[in-house]
């Protein structure tokens, strides 16, 4: 399912694909409705009526990449969509519609001695998909198309993952197999949109179901990587899901982060925090959305999060699902 999920194209604004394939995956296991914005909001009966109400998020889009003109020698300038560095982007294979292009920048042989001292930006770059002219690519290309990277789900090592839009295709797979379990209490579901680009979906989702306590599913920045040491490390993979007491858009609900340790340690849980207050996800929006909710995210550690090559473990996957189930047992209380 995470293979399927990952397959899709849909970066913000464009989670059609992405929609589609969720609704025809839930629809048979909850009421749901799609809002103005695009977002799916779903809601599940269980078997008693909560007294608090909860709701479960994740987004739908990924990074991606949107054109913005068409050069006469028939190349692609574009504009990245969400937070993508230029520099993972270089030599990388996208699609853009039913053309596969590459992304160039002038060979290092070509370079000037100031310009091999910087890193290009994304106006430095280009996408070659093979076309003769700007007549030629306005046969395949128009302005405003997206470009998605081009990259297989691959499994390689001990037990690690690779794929594109595992933030957030990796929420999403979470949200639809809770949905799809039995549940103790009535819950409420939002799969978002244009989280990438400021969070917009959940803003307006949020605000429709004004629910007590949201928890958020997510993947988030990993940095055990080599040369890096310490709380530079933020979260490593292997170590179970990550329980963040602040980000760059949040300060997530204190007692909520306690309770999450506590679940863990009485199942026998790994779980870790992560030792950086940076980045942000939908709880930014959710938590400050009509009358407010107590926050908490749950989240994969991923390294290359935002690239052609993003990174998970399988056992961080299944010991998320372990606790969320354990989880669901103490927020109701």
């Amino acid at each position: 399912m995470l293979k399927k999920l990952c397959s899709l194209n849909g970066t913000s604004g464009d989670e059609q694909a992405v929609r589609d394939f969720i609704i025809h995956e839930i629809k048979d296991f909850c009421e749901y409705r799609v809002d103005a914005l695009g977002s799916v909001i779903a809601y599940k009966k269980g078997k008693k009526q909560p007294l608090k109400k909860v709701m479960f998020s994740a987004h739908m889009d990924e990074v991606g990449f949107i054109i913005t003109y068409i050069t006469d020698d028939g190349y692609l300038k574009f504009h990245p969509v969400g937070g993508i560095d230029a520099r993972v982007v270089i030599d990388r294979v996208v699609r853009v519609g039913n053309r596969i292009g590459v992304i160039g920048a002038k060979a290092v042989h070509l370079l000037s001695d100031d310009e091999k001292k910087t890193a290009p930006g994304f106006s430095d770059l280009y996408i070659d998909i093979g076309a003769e002219n700007r007549e030629d690519a306005e046969k395949y290309v128009s302005l405003g198309d997206f470009a998605y990277f081009e990259s297989d789900y691959c499994e390689f090592g001990n037990g690690f993952i690779k794929a594109k839009a595992l933030d957030d295709r990796i929420g999403c797979l979470l949200l639809m197999e809770l949905i799809k379990s039995d549940l103790e209490y009535d819950t409420y579901f939002c799969f978002n949109v244009q989280e990438e680009v400021g969070l917009r979906g959940a803003l307006c989702s949020s605000y429709q179901v004004q629910s007590d306590i949201s928890i958020v599913l997510e993947a988030t920045t990993a940095a055990d990587l080599c040369g890096v040491a310490g709380g530079e490390r933020c979260c490593i993979l292997g170590n179970g899901p990550v329980v963040s007491f602040m980000d760059g858009r949040t300060v997530y609900d204190k007692a909520l982060y306690n309770l999450a340790f506590t679940t863990a340690e009485e199942n026998h849980l790994k779980i870790q925090t992560k030792t950086a207050v940076a980045g942000g996800n939908d709880a930014g929006a959710i938590q400050s959305s009509g009358k407010g909710s107590r926050v908490l995210a749950v989240s994969l550690p991923c390294r290359y999060i935002h690239s052609g090559a993003s990174t998970v473990k399988k056992s961080d996957i299944e010991e998320t699902k372990k606790f969320l189930k354990a989880y669901l047992r103490k927020i109701y209380d």
